[in-house]
């Protein structure tokens, strides 16, 4: 059986200004809006999964995904949890949950591109740490240069979100040769599959992993939602099948594995 998208919120397609899209008010310069901070625990997924991790989130989205996941962190009607931070802050905060012991720190959403992170990047270098950031790729910005790994992860249809394409190759320019980039797509149903084939196309040079789709995303409101595994690991096993009857052997199929071990939980 092919497995289908959810129902829901039909998305829509966005761009143009940052702080428009995120539909919040705007900070002054250099203050970064927080959604929450936590860890260490590991990178879930993608070309990171198993390392050990450091997790800023900013508050704020220029998307509306139809299954999204973390809409505490996206939808403007919990900004008021979300917290004005600057750089330094971020910083003291990230050195304290890591004991001061370098390690990957993931800067996620929401759509981190949103947010001021250049100055935080270049403290958490200088101190030996490793920056690793995961936006849809429709903002670039010049400090995704100074990252050790960029994640490009474009929506696919069953997101309700319209693709860039000329966005997604800026955030490629913009990061350079510094990063190593990646592009991460999830994978609802047939169209989903289709459209991850259409981006390798277009990107033939970039490392793409594809990841089953989460059917149950916690309501915002929910630290520690249910999950509907069966569903979940049923997508997983349609995936990577057809990963293989179809021979596209350049195409990385992997679990998200916080939701293995953790369900929706938050903060881990």
């Amino acid at each position: 059986m092919v497995p289908r998208a959810p129902a829901g919120n039909t998305g829509r397609a966005c761009f143009g200004n940052a702080e428009d899209l995120g539909r919040v008010p705007a900070l002054s310069a250099g203050v970064i809006r927080v959604s929450e901070i936590f860890g260490p625990t590991i990178q879930g997924e993608g070309v990171l999964i198993g390392e050990p991790t450091v997790f800023v989130r900013s508050g704020g989205c220029d998307y509306r995904c139809a299954w999204c996941d973390t809409m505490h962190a996206v939808d403007p009607a919990y900004r008021v949890q979300w917290v004005p931070m600057s750089a330094e802050a971020v910083w003291a905060r990230v050195v304290e949950l890591s004991g001061s012991r370098p390690l990957t720190v993931s800067l996620s959403g929401g759509n981190p591109a949103i947010q001021p992170l250049g100055p935080l990047i270049e403290l958490g270098k200088a101190a030996g740490y490793r920056f690793a950031l995961e936006t849809q790729g429709s903002l670039a910005k010049d400090w995704f240069s100074a990252l050790d790994t960029l994640v490009l992860s474009p929506k696919p249809p069953s997101s309700g979100m319209r693709i860039d394409w000329d966005a997604l190759a800026a955030c490629r320019a913009a990061a350079g040769e510094r990063p190593r980039t990646i592009l991460k797509i999830v994978v609802f149903d047939e169209a989903d599959y289709a459209f991850a084939r259409a981006t390798h196309e277009r990107h033939p040079d970039v490392q793409l992993y594809l990841q089953p789709g989460n059917h149950t995303p916690p309501p915002p409101q929910v630290d520690d939602a249910a999950i509907d595994i069966d569903g979940v690991m049923d997508r997983m096993r349609w995936l990577v099948d057809k990963v293989v009857a179809d021979r596209w052997f350049a195409a990385r199929v992997l679990p998200q594995l916080h939701v293995l071990i953790w369900g929706n939980r938050r903060g881990v």
